[in-house]
This record gives C-alpha cells, structure tokens and sequence, in this order.
C-alpha cells in the first residue's frame, strides 16, 4: 500500500505518475496500431508490403493476440520476483526498441531484411508490452485501501490517461506515417515510448513504496546498480531470444512450429493455473476469483467486437468512406483517434457519475455495467451493418464510422476501466499482477478473433457486422440472467 498521502482532487499524487506514463506507452502502442495493416495494405512502391485484406488482418490479429497474452508472464514475474516498477522499466525499454526497429523495416535494403526487422520489431513489442501492461494496472489498485469507493473513479481517470495518448497518436504518428513515409511514423512512436520512460523513471518518488519487489526479496525506495543491471540483462535476453526467433523461426517446418507453440501455450496455462492455485486461499478467494474468470468470457466477447477499430473499420475508413475536405484527403489513421477524444471528454462525467450513484446506494454493479457495455457495442455494429450496406453504392459520409465509434466509447467506459478496478478488488493479494494478466489473457483472444472472424464468417457465408451485432445482444442478455448469482459470489465486494 502506498505511503503517499497527499492528494489532488481527492486522489494520490502517484495516480497522476502512472497517468502521464500510460499516456506516453499507449500514444507509443496507438500510432503504430493506427498505421499497421495500412502499412501491410499498402503497395510496394508506397513503402508497404503490399499484402492482400486477409493475410494482413491475419498478422495484426496475431499481434494484437500475443501483446495481451504476455501480460500473463509479465504479471507473474512483477508478483513473485522483480516488482511491478523493474517490470515496466523492461517493457518500456524494449518497447521503445521495436517501434524502431518498425521503422528500420521500411528503408531497409533487401525485401528480406525489411520482413525480417518487421518481425522482429513486432516481436519485440510483444515481449515488452507483456512486461509493461498488467503492472502498471496493478500499481494504479495498488494505490488505494480495501474499499475504498474511489478506486472505479481512478482507474476512469487512469483510463483518460491511455486515451490522450491514444488521441494524439494516430495525428502525430498518422501523419507522418501516411503523408511523409511509413518510418516517421513508427519512429515517432518509439519517440513516444522513451517520453514515457523517462518520466517513470524522474517521478517515481511520488509513489511512495508503491511497486518495489516483494518483500521477501529485496524491498528499497531507491534503485541500486544491481537494479539496473537486471533490467540490462532482461532486456538484452530480450532483444537475443527475439532476434534468434525470426531468424530460426521461419526455417521450422509448421508441423514443428505448432507443436512448440502448442506446448508453450500448455506450460503458459498451467503455470498461471498453479499461480492462481497457490496464491487463492479459501472459498471467499476462489469464489471471487471464479466471479473474474466467467467476467473475462464476456469480456472477450466485448473486445472480438470492439478491435475492428484497428482491422475491418481502420480498411472500412481508407477504402469506404469520403475522407475528402475542403480538397484535402484525411488520412484514414485520423478516425483511429474518434474513439480517444470521446473518451477523453465522456470519461470525467462517467467518473463522477460512479461516485455519485455509489453515495446515494444506486451504482450498479459490475456485471450490469458489462451488460450495458454489450449492449452498446451491439447497437454500434447495427449501425455499421447499414454503413456497410450502403457503402456497396459508393463512399459513404465519414459520419457513418464517427456514430458507431461514439457507440462503442460508451460501451468502452462500462466495461473496460471497471474490468481493471474489479481485478485489483477481487483478486487475492498475492496474487493481482497475474490475475490482471488473465484479464489482458482474455482481451488478447478478443483481439485474435477481431482479426480472424471476417474470414471465418466469410467462410460459412454470414455477415460480420450483423453476427457481431446479434452476439452482443444474446451476450448482454446472459449476463443480466446470470447477475444475480455473480454477485453473490462476490462476497461482499461490489
């Protein structure tokens, strides 16, 4: 728990630290989401890789899958071994380096060496935001007592933190990537992710004793040589293991691949299995943790909708919709960044009406803000169904892709910064980095299927938007049924 007392309208300073931070890592994540598949959309005499709609969204899935998935790692290291601020450090770093290494992959000389950097660039960023993402969650849970009705409050506002970031991310880097070449762009968000580490690193006094390695380690306020030596190891292991990857990886015949990736993913499952195992302890804990596991199904549901901001929507906004003003071409990065600035101006009204209702006993609780979440994404996508319909005729009016994203940004603030506040409540002490890793486990596979669904819906001759929109509402439904019981097995935690 932290030691800081003093606060700024009404919360710890240290919110404001982790805050600025996320904003730099997610402005770092978001320019170079908001330019991925137009990069590999994107012929070869403009720069790109020149690949077809399917096997581009089939990479961004991938990506987007394995970046929430690591988390899993990243948050059983920070509980059990180096802390949640050594942890961040490592995933920031190595953050940085693949964004850069994105960038090389565009001058780079040989059709070769432009994949192989792709690659690594792209696994680098796995890795490290593996390292990054649950931790700096937690830290912000870790901030606040039992209780305390402020903690939905704070994660809203930590969420306004990710989308400033992610507003300003796809003008900055769009436009540089779009407009005056794709390394600009990705440079930039490199850029970005050293901002954030810097300001981590200068400001982390404020957050008291907040993320220092478990006790039974080695417990300080300040970071010894030794310190930064592990975190130099760490990230060089890193860069080795990525590097021995790409250039191993594509030699394996996939018979062989599969069987490594399936057993890697069967050590992975059963590590945080016996994680979760050792670190729960009696019926109240596993009933809980019960509670966030069915939580993260409708979870992934959510998010399987809600990512086609990056894949389908981002080819929708360049191949669709009139992007043209007063003689100038949007890029069609720029829509990636609707999405932020609703946040950005709806999020404070979301974090005072929580704080509110709780005063006067009518703040609905979690499994009825996640129904309304469904509900919202499942109304966007009816509205995306029609767009898509009448874009068979011609473009249609950008205003089409502004509607549904202001749909789902509602959405986004019933479920999402509520999911991070019901994981630091729920989970058992010991255990909340990796419980927070489950989380982002089950938005990676929402982003998976975001990327792979077209095709596969495709093949069975549905409809995407449609079968996206009638999920929802049957998902939202189920929840409301099974509320009741779920809270019930919350013990006492709201």
């Amino acid at each position: 728990m932290s030691n800081d007392v003093q606060t700024q309208k009404g919360h710890p300073k240290g919110l404001y630290v982790l805050f600025f931070t996320e904003m730099w890592e997610r402005f770092s994540y978001y320019g170079m989401r908001a330019l991925l598949v137009l990069y590999l959309t994107a012929e070869l005499i403009n720069g790109g890789f020149g690949l077809i709609r399917e096997n581009a969204l089939e990479i961004y899935a991938i990506f987007t899958f394995m970046v929430y998935l690591t988390p899993i790692i990243g948050g059983i290291l920070a509980d059990k071994l180096l802390g949640q601020r050594k942890t961040i450090f490592i995933g920031a770093i190595t953050m940085a380096m693949g964004q850069f290494s994105l960038a090389a992959s565009v001058i780079a000389d040989t059709p070769d060496m432009r994949l192989n950097l792709l690659y690594y660039g792209l696994a680098i960023l796995i890795v490290g935001n593996g390292f990054f993402k649950p931790n700096i969650s937690t830290m912000v849970g870790s901030l606040y007592n039992e209780g305390d009705p402020r903690k939905d409050s704070a994660f809203t506002i930590f969420y306004m933190g990710i989308n400033l970031g992610a507003f300003f991310s796809p003008l900055v880097c769009g436009t540089l990537g779009e407009i005056y070449g794709w390394e600009y762009g990705f440079g930039m968000a490199g850029i970005g992710m050293l901002v954030g580490t810097l300001w981590f690193l200068f400001q982390g006094n404020v957050l008291g004793n907040v993320g220092y390695a478990p006790k039974n380690i080695d417990e300080t306020k300040s970071y010894s040589a030794k310190d930064w030596i592990d975190v130099a190891i760490y990230v060089i292991g890193i860069a080795i293991l990525c590097l021995i990857f790409v250039v191993v990886w594509f030699d394996i015949p996939e018979n062989i691949q599969n069987i490594i990736i399936y057993s890697l993913a069967g050590i992975g499952l059963a590590g945080l299995m016996y994680t979760i195992a050792v670190g729960t302890k009696g019926k109240t804990e596993w009933s809980r943790v019960g509670v966030i596991i069915i939580l993260a199904v409708f979870n992934l549901i959510f998010w399987s909708g809600f990512e086609q901001a990056g894949g389908t929507f981002n080819l929708f906004a360049a191949e669709n919709t009139d992007r043209m003003l007063l003689g100038w071409e949007i890029p069609a990065s720029y829509f990636q960044s609707i999405n932020a600035i609703a946040i950005f101006a709806i999020a404070p009204i979301f974090s005072i009406m929580w704080v509110a209702l709780d005063k006067i006993g009518k703040n609905p609780r979690t499994t009825i803000k996640f129904a309304l979440a469904l509900i919202l994404l499942s109304l966007g996508f009816f509205v995306m169904a029609a767009a898509k319909g009448f874009a068979a005729d011609g473009l249609v009016s950008p205003f089409w892709l502004v509607g549904v994203y202001l749909l789902h940004t509602l959405g986004e603030l019933a479920i999402s910064p509520i999911g991070l506040s019901m994981i630091t409540k729920l989970s058992p002490t010991k255990i909340v980095s990796a419980m927070m890793g489950v989380w982002m486990a089950s938005i990676a596979f929402g982003n998976l299927l975001a990327g792979i669904m077209e095709s596969i819906l495709h093949s069975f001759g549905m409809e995407l938007y449609s079968f996206i929109a009638l999920e929802g509402l049957i998902a939202a439904g189920l929840l409301i049924i099974l509320s009741p019981f779920l809270n019930k097995m919350m013990k006492g935690i709201h």
